[in-house]
């Protein structure tokens, strides 16, 4: 056993020594592997340090972009009243949450445009121009922001964090801080939407209501009236051409 072990290590160092020979195998092409190094080093130029900064500041803030965008826009009203019109209706998944979403994007850009154009003029293009800071640039952009919050939030919700805070008696709009007010906006909006949703769900709460009505009074008590309200329902929203008028609506709420 131990001589057959010896003819097998020997064959394949034959072997080998073929494939080495024929040059199958060679230094030349042999696959490179790459030197990754990580780690965190000492660094004697601001430059540098300020640029890595920066970046971090930016990712960050792309992380969080979608939460600035639903929190400080009026994005949030729109999507909840379009979700309580299609609860309303009983559509279900019609039209699909994409359609919901996408219609409540442009809206929101619809009615933030002038917001973002005074943000270009006096915070972008000065900053890209190199003629503000970094810093100076933010404080800019946040004074179109906060006015439109504010104008959309109410003095009762405003006061509420204003107390909780320690900011003593603002006053001005720059007095108060971003984190005050995107807070008090938000439970200003959610408290707006609901109430839209409310007057969006009567006539149509009627409606299941006379349908449920006049099913009981004819004996069909296991017909669900849900689905023979739904036709109805469409044909009245289509019948006052629902889409304009809730649409129409919302935008006038944000003049």
């Amino acid at each position: 056993m131990t001589c057959d072990f010896k003819k097998i290590i020997l064959c394949g160092l034959i072997v080998l020594g073929l494939f080495l020979s024929s040059g199958i195998v060679s230094e030349s092409e042999a696959i490179p592997l790459p030197n990754i190094t990580f780690g965190i080093e000492e660094s004697d130029d601001p430059e540098k340090v300020s640029s890595a900064l920066q970046i971090l500041v930016l990712l960050t803030i792309l992380t969080l972009a979608p939460a600035i965008l639903i929190m400080t826009t009026s994005f949030a009203r729109i999507i909840i009243v379009l979700s309580f019109l299609r609860q309303a209706m009983g559509t279900q998944q019609t039209p699909p949450t994409q359609i919901l979403i996408g219609l409540a994007l442009f809206l929101t850009m619809f009615v933030m445009g002038p917001v973002w154009k005074e943000i270009n003029q006096g915070a972008l293009k000065p900053y890209m121009e190199e003629e503000l800071g970094q810093f100076e640039a933010l404080k800019l952009a946040e004074i179109p922001i906060k006015r439109f919050m504010l104008n959309h939030t109410r003095e009762k919700d405003l006061s509420l964090f204003v107390s909780m805070s320690e900011e003593k008696n603002p006053k001005n709009i720059e007095d108060i801080s971003i984190q005050t007010v995107v807070p008090a906006f938000i439970i200003s909006e959610l408290k707006t939407a609901f109430q839209i949703g409310f007057l969006i769900y009567i006539p149509f709460l009627i409606l299941d209501m006379v349908v449920a009505s006049i099913l009981l009074s004819m004996g069909m008590m296991m017909l669900p009236p849900v689905l023979i309200s739904l036709p109805f329902k469409l044909m009245l929203f289509v019948m006052v051409d629902g889409w304009y008028l809730t649409v129409g609506s919302l935008m006038r709420s944000f003049s």
